[in-house]
Formats: C-alpha cells, sequence, structure tokens
C-alpha cells in the first residue's frame, strides 16, 4: 500500500489496529498518524519486533481487512 493509500486509509485502519494490538494506546495511534513508519515504529516497542516482523504483521492485518 502506498503511503498516499496508507494516510487516506488511516482513520478507518486505526480504530482496527487497537483491535488487532492491544499494547497500542491512544497516544501510539496519534503518533502514528497516518505515517507507516511511525506505525512500524511502535509495534517494534511495543511487542519487540524486528522492523521485517512488523512489516509483515502489518501487511497480513491489511490484506485480511480488505475482505
Amino acid at each position: 500500500m502506498s503511503s498516499d493509500t496508507w494516510e487516506g486509509r488511516w482513520k478507518q485502519l486505526k480504530g482496527t489496529a487497537k483491535q488487532q494490538w492491544g499494547k497500542l494506546t491512544d497516544d501510539d495511534l496519534t503518533y502514528a498518524e497516518g505515517s507507516r513508519d511511525k506505525f512500524v515504529g511502535r509495534l517494534q516497542e511495543r511487542y519487540g519486533l524486528a522492523k521485517d516482523e512488523a512489516e509483515r504483521e502489518i501487511n497480513a492485518w491489511l490484506d485480511s481487512s480488505k475482505h
């Protein structure tokens, strides 16, 4: 997903992000505010993931949210 698409869908995505990753706070989601890189960073911090692991989780979540 391109960064423009990510930013455009952020309001829809952030509600399900909190359901998917319960350790994320409202502050984390506000901090990320449409930036995929910042979102990846917060997942890494909260869950102790490597960057590629966080990216894979996000991609799987995005694929499942299309249905």
